[in-house]
This record gives C-alpha cells, structure tokens and sequence, in this order.
C-alpha cells in the first residue's frame, strides 16, 4: 500500500471528510511553495499535491484545455 492509499482508507473508514489540496509548484516562487507546503500540512490537509506548471494542458482533460 502506498502512503496516498492508507490515508484515503483512513478518511473512508472515519467520517468520509478528508482535505485534498492542490498547488502550483514554484508560484510564486520555490521558498513559499515550501511555505505553503508546511502550512497545509500543519493545519489539516490530508493529501497536499504539487502540480508541476506546462504550457500545454493535453493530459488535464477538455476542460482544462478550454
């Protein structure tokens, strides 16, 4: 099992609430994604991801393409 798996497994298990966050890496800049990154995570979120920025969205799906 993965790390991401047992936390879903732990929210599924207790009240079915969990916090998933999303952030862009690097925006602003590096040291407050770190900032940001701990912040979250100091304060209740469950599963924090990282997106890496890309000029071309083909993988997001048609809705993020428009």
């Amino acid at each position: 099992m993965s790390i991401i798996t047992d936390t879903l497994k732990s929210i599924v298990n207790g009240n079915g609430k969990g916090l998933v966050t999303f952030i862009t890496g690097g925006d602003p800049d590096l040291r407050t994604t770190s900032s940001l990154i701990v912040s979250l995570a100091r304060n209740g979120a469950d599963i924090i991801e990282v997106g890496v920025p890309f000029s071309d969205p083909t993988a997001d799906g048609p809705v993020i393409q428009r």
